[in-house]
């Protein structure tokens, strides 16, 4: 059995972000652990720009942005493991994998859990109808098109608005398809507002927000779509019915972090994010095991779980090599009204530095509003937003002085600001 001081699973920007950091920190015997032949990630596929303008202070497309940390991995001594796949975690930071080197046992006095997510299938939201060629996730369609070279339909309609889904309207429409329309269930977009104007509205491609698919047809090959507008139940309304002659569904309805090895380990996981619980350091329920990037909670920008991972790896250093650090009193954190959720879940204000910072998501957009940091009936902080929206990741830092010291819980919640 190898020993190693860190062990990184997954080598996409996560992953790549924890390793560096850990070693810049201190830490020479650090492995990342990635299934694909190459690193960099989802980001590979991702030829468009928008990256890195967070991080970098730049505009970069995917790749760029990933050739970037590949190039500063590429200035240290961790060592890599690609086209190897994790099949096992244990409680003990025990991982069991298999690639060109066989079937391997391995040991590391800490882990980053760095696996991002995966999406939604026509499964998981149980669309009606037939069964025909045509359909794919919208990232799916995105590697066929950018790194096989294939192009997947000529008249396409996208159900869903997430981010990868508009990316892949523009992109089709640049391809020369025709993009019928990108159809919404929910009553607002769950992308970024930029991916809207620049990927739909420049090309006047339609968004039909509150509708959804409730018919595939097709022998073969994708013949039409029904498309039917939706009451507040998310019911399809009788009468509403619209039909698409086309040849190709992209479903961009949502992504689902990556988590059965975390699950197989133990590890207290959150039924919101579909993530682990963490502290304010990144580490989860098992002591000197951290989780990090897409695999926690799903990003709406590569620059932010680049951060996230920086957090984790240097996290994982100082478990490592200053051990017993990680102690106090802890404070739960929940979310309250209109926030659908909030990480970390713990937080212990000894080890918080100077402030710690919570993630989270509103259920609604908003116009200008309060986000309320309460402790029971106690107001602990204010900050101030003039609009948010689901599809955008908020944060705030709250200062170590106004952090209750003892157990407590922690409520965020979103308040209409006073006019």
């Amino acid at each position: 059995m190898k020993h190693y001081q860190l062990i990184v699973i997954g080598g996409g920007p996560a992953g790549l972000a924890a390793a560096i950091a850990a070693w810049n920190a201190g830490l020479r015997e650090v492995l990342i652990i990635e299934r694909d032949q190459v690193l960099g990630g989802i980001l590979n596929q991702c030829i468009h720009n928008g990256f890195g303008l967070t991080h970098f202070k730049e505009e970069l497309t995917g790749p760029e942005y990933a050739g970037r940390f590949i190039d500063q991995l590429a200035q240290t001594g961790v060592e890599v493991k690609c086209d190897t796949m994790v099949l096992q975690l244990t409680q003990d930071r025990q991982v069991i994998c298999t690639g060109p080197a066989g079937y391997e046992i391995l040991h590391a006095q800490s882990i980053v859990l760095a696996m991002g997510c995966r999406e939604r299938t026509r499964g998981a939201i149980q669309t009606p109808g037939d069964r025909p060629a045509g359909i794919y996730t919208a990232g799916t369609a995105q590697r066929y098109l950018n790194i096989e070279g294939y192009m997947v339909g000529k008249r396409v309609v996208i159900l869903g608005s997430g981010d990868i889904g508009l990316i892949m309207a523009r992109r089709m429409t640049l391809e020369g398809a025709k993009v019928l329309a990108c159809v919404e269930v929910m009553p607002h977009s769950s992308g970024l507002t930029r991916n809207i104007v620049q990927c739909l509205h420049d090309y006047d491609i339609p968004l039909y927000l509150s509708h959804t698919v409730t018919d595939i047809r097709g022998h073969g090959r994708l013949e039409q779509l029904v498309v039917s507008e939706v009451d507040a139940n998310r019911k399809p309304i009788p009468g509403t019915e619209m039909i698409f002659d086309c040849d190709t569904l992209l479903l961009s309805v949502g992504l689902l972090p990556e988590n059965e090895l975390t699950r197989m380990a133990g590890i207290e996981m959150d039924p919101r994010t579909n993530g682990a619980v963490v502290f304010e350091n990144n580490e989860t329920s098992i002591p000197g095991i951290f989780s990090c990037g897409n695999v926690l909670q799903v990003h709406d920008l590569v620059d932010f779980v680049s951060a996230e991972a920086i957090r984790a790896g240097e996290a994982a250093a100082t478990y490592v090599l200053h051990p017993g650090e990680g102690s106090g009193e802890v404070l739960t954190v929940g979310p309250g009204l209109d926030v659908s959720y909030t990480v970390p879940q713990r937080i212990r204000p000894a080890q918080a530095g100077a402030g710690v910072e919570i993630f989270f998501r509103v259920r609604r957009v908003t116009g200008s509003a309060v986000i309320l940091v309460r402790c029971g009936e106690q107001v602990v902080a204010k900050f101030r937003r003039e609009h948010m929206a689901p599809g955008e990741m908020e944060h705030i830092r709250v200062p170590k002085a106004l952090l209750p010291q003892g157990p407590a819980h922690l409520e965020v919640s979103i308040e209409e600001a006073a006019q």
